[in-house]
């Protein structure tokens, strides 16, 4: 028989004791072989909270499922979990890159994985802290910061508040902008998690009562964003808006859908129907038109016939029209406002240019891999100021299909002076093969945007989904897919600010610092339990 001797015990079970602390804190977790399945589970429903399926409350449970399979885990184990996790997130959220190239969905899902995945480890170090749903809500808002702004200026499909343009969280946008509806909604999904690792842990009952009743405080606290003061319009002035939906040919490879001449015929053809139908009583006399990104996809001042079409439209509806061009010398992707009686005048140019769509970073080394360089031979040269375009009564803010992803360039327009914004878009490319993923995704961030601002938004598609929205978020009309349609509205143009205007990005820095903090602290608990114990006794 072996003995050990009395020191060595305590020593043994310190040892024992701070490998526990490594993996798992104590904590209650699932066997790998069920936290992998629960990390997958947790992707799929938080990508089905977004368009096209778009059911919101399935991502709080997205978030939850994700914590509870991090719960226990080693810092490698959490890797794992985060890479399961975002493979069943992006993969299928961004399926409509797959009409573009399949490569190109592989890099740009793979990219946002990885991303997520390697955050997995800060977040499972944050579990260590007691109050840890805050930290964890803290953890989104602070990776959807970094990917918003890299690589190559970001990338901002997938943030939990673009998911709650439905739902009665949405009211938190106007008071610290998206960030800060991440950070509630990712708080209810985080308390859930809390709730669901003490059941398993079989606490108290007092325990397990005080979590049902931090669960309901936090979905209480979601649900608030209903009651906030979101859309005080009473007395504010008001005009009639109109969005034209050309639609261009629908056809199952890019060649043959960018047929330019068409598309600026469509717009123009629609646009003197609204004319005739206005003549005719059928309609009111619209005091702005919108016209979609590309629907004019030559520059209008290098090709006659096509200049011709805008100004035909233009003198048949008799109000001033926002058309998307495509500008030569530079090339510059902007929106146009033509005025009767005066043409062409200001031009907003689109600032966040889409990159391998329109820039190619590094071409040389870009263009020896794929032939992706041909479809975008010159790099389009971006805008550098928000510009707001005077119509009447009108102070337009406009941004361009992809930016309305990006806080700041919306905010921008607003605190520019902007009492209606719009988005200028064509999704057809991600649409060839019939899904609606893109444009609807879109379309819940202007709704969000919407809320945020508390402005109308104007949203003008090549192919759809256009629609009017109102400074609530709420829908007041909207086009189907792969169709014609002229909508038209009457919209309040609204000139005070919401707190998330006034504020600013200030509550996103905020809260991505205190997580830094939080996270500094985690990792010094760590870095604690490994130290080893001073020895006591004899001096052995």
């Amino acid at each position: 028989m072996i003995s050990a001797e009395p020191s060595a015990v305590p020593r043994l079970r310190g040892r024992v004791a701070r490998l526990r602390g490594r993996v798992g804190d104590g904590q209650p977790g699932l066997r790998l072989r069920w936290a992998l399945p629960v990390a997958l589970a947790g992707g799929l429903l938080l990508a089905a909270s977004f368009p096209p399926l778009g059911i919101w409350p399935l991502s709080v449970l997205g978030v939850a499922l994700l914590t509870v399979a991090l719960a226990g885990r080693s810092l490698r184990a959490s890797f794992g979990c985060g890479l399961v996790f975002g493979v069943a997130f992006f993969f299928p959220l961004l399926s409509w890159v797959l009409n573009v190239w399949w490569f190109a969905w592989v890099a740009l899902a793979g990219g946002s994985v990885a991303i997520l995945a390697g955050f997995a480890v800060f977040q499972r170090l944050l579990l260590r802290l007691p109050g840890w749903p805050l930290a964890v809500a803290g953890w989104w808002v602070s990776l959807e910061a970094l990917r918003d702004r890299f690589p190559f200026g970001g990338f901002p499909w997938g943030r939990l508040a673009m998911s709650q343009a439905a739902a009665p969280s949405a009211g938190w946008a106007a008071v610290g902008g998206a960030p800060v509806l991440s950070f509630v909604v990712a708080l209810v999904g985080a308390t859930l998690a809390w709730l669901i690792l003490s059941a398993g842990a079989r606490r108290s009952r007092r325990t397990l009562a005080a979590g049902v009743l931090a669960v309901a405080a936090a979905a209480g606290l979601a649900a608030s964003g209903t009651l906030l003061p979101v859309d005080p319009t009473a007395g504010a002035q008001t005009s009639e808006v109109a969005a034209i939906q050309g639609n261009v040919p629908r056809a199952r490879n890019l060649p043959a859908e960018l047929n330019d001449t068409e598309v600026t015929e469509n717009h123009s053809q629609a646009t003197e129907k609204l004319a005739a139908q206005v003549k005719a009583g059928q309609r009111p006399a619209p005091d702005l038109v919108v016209w979609p990104e590309n629907s004019t996809d030559l520059d209008p001042f290098s090709h006659p016939a096509i200049e011709q079409q805008i100004t035909s439209a233009l003198s048949a509806v008799g109000a001033p029209l926002l058309v998307g061009e495509v500008l030569n010398d530079p090339q510059l992707n902007v929106g146009q406002l033509w005025t009767p009686g005066q043409g062409p005048g200001a031009i907003y140019a689109k600032r966040q240019l889409v990159p391998f769509g329109e820039y190619i970073p590094w071409r040389g080394f870009v263009s020896q891999l794929t032939s992706l360089t041909d479809l975008v031979p010159t790099n389009f040269v971006p805008g550098h100021a928000a510009v707001v375009l005077k119509a009447g009564p009108i102070r337009l803010g406009d941004v361009i299909c992809y930016e309305v992803g990006f806080d700041r360039l919306v905010r921008s327009e607003v605190t520019a002076g902007a009492n209606l914004l719009t988005v200028q878009t064509n999704d057809a490319d991600f649409e060839i093969d019939g899904q609606t993923g893109e444009s609807e995704q879109q379309l819940a961030m202007a709704r969000i945007r919407a809320v945020e601002s508390d402005r109308a938004v104007v949203v003008a598609s090549t192919t759809g989904v256009s629609a009017i929205i109102a400074p609530d978020g709420r829908l007041i009309t909207h086009s189907g897919t792969w169709q014609q349609a002229v909508l038209e509205a009457k919209v309040p143009l609204i000139t005070h600010r919401t707190w998330a205007d006034d504020v600013g990005a200030g509550p996103e820095w905020v809260i991505v610092g205190l997580t830094g903090l939080a996270l500094l602290a985690a990792a010094g608990t760590l870095t604690g339990r490994r130290r080893p114990r001073p020895a006591t006794g004899s001096g052995r």
